[in-house]
């Protein structure tokens, strides 16, 4: 009975030891996995621009306070108003009383004090000014609450996944609310939108608003990154007492640009060290390759009643993608599909996309363009056409 008891007991303390080393194997194997990075950090991403690939990513879609990188959102809409001529940046922009009143941080604005489009963008990018931010959500939507409507429905096209603004300033509101990722597919979306126009303000440290006046002011920038790690030049700095310290960073290195995000930092210092970890980790473990360049055929597609009877597509951008060092994907698939295969055609005119799928399962697309014009046969063509059917 003792000797079968015994064995009983040998039988479970193996047990418990082989289960104890499959735990240790699994936690190692997760920790291989795990850069460990941001670890203070309540929510973070890490992203490539070009192609939006995933990098790190930890609680991404976790709800939180943006503070002030909200102003990337109303910056999105300004930019869309450049681009589109409703706005210059020549345009005076007259401060209402509601905005002069706005706390935080602010260039001191006063009411009906009027200044241009671009030292009000000066002064949202570099001083995170709550006043200039005001100033132009009145100017560009009418109303600083028509503007925060605009800024919902954007993250509506944008498929954000949990966002809502309540303001366009980013000062506290329980209902007032995005995530990491949600704040690296605006950054994303602002970089293509403002390019170097943007870059421009967003990587200058300090400057001056007012500057041919009696009140010219001196903006520094609340993003310190830009002294401390090579190749920053972006974009938003947050911070309030619910939000706690939260930043949106873009840094490019030869051709690979990434974009990071840190959300719930105990403070500024915590915040900035482990977003360089994560700009760290990104470098030195990925590269950015170019599968096709922009102007790259794709294949040439016959025109039935063209002249001249066939067109070459050629992809309307580069087709990049992104990977870990020492582990280079292959291209595995590539489907090709049409939107119009009649003529007429006009150069450069959109007439498909491509997509293309990667051994990694990464995949990417870019629009098809004619690469010269193709006319459509008159009536004088396709009787002669006939004809030569006929006789052929």
């Amino acid at each position: 009975m003792k000797k079968m008891i015994l064995c009983c007991m040998v039988a479970v303390l193996s047990m418990t030891m082989l289960t104890s080393i499959h735990a240790d194997e699994k936690t190692k194997q997760t920790t291989k996995n795990d850069p460990q990075i941001a670890q203070n950090a309540k929510s973070s991403y890490l992203m490539e621009y070009t192609s939006g690939k995933v990098i790190y990513a930890k609680n991404e879609k976790a709800k939180l306070y943006p503070a002030s990188m909200t102003k990337m959102m109303g910056l999105l809409l300004i930019f869309e108003s450049l681009h589109d001529g409703k706005l210059d940046w020549k345009d005076e922009v007259t401060t209402s009383a509601y905005a002069a009143s706005m706390g935080g941080s602010q260039v001191f604005l006063e009411e009906n004090e009027t200044m241009s489009v671009k030292d009000m963008i000066k002064s949202i990018c570099i001083a995170s000014a709550n006043d200039a931010m005001v100033a132009m959500a009145e100017k560009v939507g009418g109303s600083a609450e028509h503007f925060v409507e605009m800024m919902n429905e954007k993250a509506k096209k944008l498929n954000l996944c949990n966002t809502h603004f309540m303001n366009p300033t980013g000062l506290h509101d329980p209902q007032h609310y995005t995530c990491a990722k949600d704040m690296a597919i605006v950054g994303k979306a602002l970089i293509k939108e403002g390019g170097d126009d943007l870059l421009k303000i967003t990587s200058t440290y300090d400057a001056y608003i007012r500057e041919d006046s009696e009140k010219a002011f001196w903006l520094v920038n609340t993003n310190k990154l830009l002294k401390q790690y090579p190749g920053v030049d972006g974009l938003k700095s947050g911070f309030t007492s619910q939000a706690m310290s939260c930043i949106t960073i873009t840094a490019k290195k030869k051709d690979l640009r990434l974009i990071a995000v840190v959300m719930g930092e105990p403070s500024s210092k915590v915040r900035n060290g482990e977003i360089k970890q994560m700009l760290d980790y990104g470098f030195s473990q990925y590269q950015q390759g170019l599968l096709y360049a922009a102007g790259t055929k794709m294949k040439t597609i016959p025109i039935e009643n063209g002249k001249p009877q066939k067109v070459d597509v050629l992809t309307d951008k580069d087709l990049v993608y992104v990977f870990e060092k020492g582990s280079e994907p292959k291209e595995t698939a590539k489907e090709i599909s049409l939107r119009k295969t009649h003529a007429p055609f006009k150069k450069g005119e959109i007439i498909g996309k491509v997509q293309i799928k990667m051994s990694d399962g990464y995949t990417m697309e870019t629009a098809l363009k004619a690469a010269h014009d193709v006319a459509a046969l008159d009536y004088t063509d396709l009787f002669m056409k006939a004809l030569k059917d006929v006789f052929a």
